[in-house]
């Protein structure tokens, strides 16, 4: 163990939990909150769903790919710079949403907030490997998923009763506030925690990115964490479709509804947080893909039988999220420590492949989804199975 381990381990029991909560949460707060208020864009803008689903799709896109320079930069320069950059990318872009005059221009401005957004996500996985061991880091990071978690359950209902009592644009502006909240808690409080900075690190690290695919274990980590998430993405194109479109529900009724998958990624996180140390990586992953594999066929089965309650659209999803909740932590914390000496760039890989397929299969399915209304059902379940065999796989190396 290097004298920088041994120090960021000594820091561990002040590690900033809340700040951490806070920056981890602001991306998936801005992507829930919106999602209710979707199906309304399509009157707003007088545009058809699928160009509507971009507002999500390129929300994705833009997560996926500036991982893969957050993680080598944070590397490089350190992980609070990048992270104060982010935040004050993420309120410019905020406010940008709330004032779009059109489609191309919210679509646009959801792009730089996901920049934006994406500082916090990334850069909170490496701060937590920066403090803790592998086994610790999945344990911490169930902890703290299981806290951040509440912001996007209470998301969609927020989204939808702001859109409903205002207009979508109300979400945008509470997002900026909250956003400068952030800001303002890094800069004050946030110390650097990676410290072995990397001064020769390139911003895009093509050669250390191929060299990480082409280790079994990392891909394998990286293939499961990914397919499992894909069922989540999947589901929000999925769920306000058939909730709001097909089946006439209000977008309050949606966001009511979320809050049992949103509290099934929440069980997931807790039980991570208090097993995945006794346990070990590798059983809480195939547990947690089980699960997530089980629910996805049961909301498959539900939606060919023809059964159209709520129930059975959200509580198969719970026990998907629940999965995912045991499955993802473990798995990213396994991904990164495949090479410990760039936590950062395996960090922002591992996210570029997880939201970069949910982006694809997410903009599939709303594009798909109105003349075959089974499709992301059917697409979930095949997520789920290849992020069981990804795992099966790694295990036989």
């Amino acid at each position: 163990m290097n004298s920088s381990t041994v120090s960021a381990t000594a820091a561990s029991p002040r590690a900033p939990y809340g700040i951490l909560i806070a920056m981890s949460a602001i991306g998936p707060l801005a992507m829930n909150m919106f999602v209710p208020s979707m199906p309304g864009l399509q009157t707003t803008f007088n545009v058809s769903s699928g160009v509507v689903q971009m507002t999500l799709t390129v929300y994705l896109a833009g997560l996926a790919v500036c991982q893969l320079i957050y993680g080598p930069l944070s590397d490089r320069y350190g992980r609070r710079p990048l992270l104060l950059v982010g935040m004050a990318m993420f309120v410019a872009a905020s406010i940008a949403c709330a004032l779009a005059t059109s489609i191309e221009m919210l679509i646009v401005a959801r792009g730089f907030q996901a920049v934006g957004g994406a500082a916090g996500m990334i850069l909170s996985r490496a701060i937590v490997r920066d403090l803790f061991s592998r086994e610790q880091s999945a344990s911490v990071l169930g902890y703290i998923t299981m806290a951040w978690v509440l912001a996007p359950m209470v998301a969609p209902i927020v989204g939808g009763t702001l859109d409903q009592w205002f207009s979508f644009r109300a979400g945008f502006w509470l997002l900026a506030c909250v956003g400068s909240l952030v800001f303002l808690a890094v800069y004050a409080r946030l110390r650097e925690t990676n410290l072995s900075l990397q001064q020769d690190a390139s911003i895009i690290r093509t050669t250390l990115y191929v060299t990480l695919l082409k280790n079994k274990a990392f891909r394998g980590y990286a293939a499961t964490v990914t397919y499992g998430s894909a069922v989540f993405f999947c589901y929000l194109a999925v769920a306000p479709f058939i909730m709001v479109t097909v089946r006439g529900y209000s977008p309050i009724d949606y966001g009511t509804w979320f809050m049992c998958s949103a509290m099934g990624y929440m069980g997931g996180n807790f039980a991570s947080g208090r097993y995945s140390t006794r346990l070990g990586n590798d059983r809480m992953i195939r547990i947690g893909n089980l699960l997530t594999l089980a629910g996805a066929l049961l909301l498959l089965g539900f939606a060919l039988a023809g059964f159209t309650h709520p129930a059975t659209l959200f509580l198969p999803m719970a026990l998907c999220a629940f999965g995912n909740g045991l499955t993802i932590p473990n798995g990213l914390t396994a991904a990164i420590s495949v090479d410990p000496k760039n936590i950062g760039s395996g960090a922002g890989l591992t996210g570029f492949m997880q939201v970069a397929l949910g982006a694809f299969v997410s903009q599939g399915v709303g594009y798909f989804q109105a003349t075959w209304i089974h499709i992301g059902f059917w697409v979930m379940a095949i997520m789920a199975l290849l992020a069981a065999l990804a795992h099966r796989s790694n295990q036989r190396q």
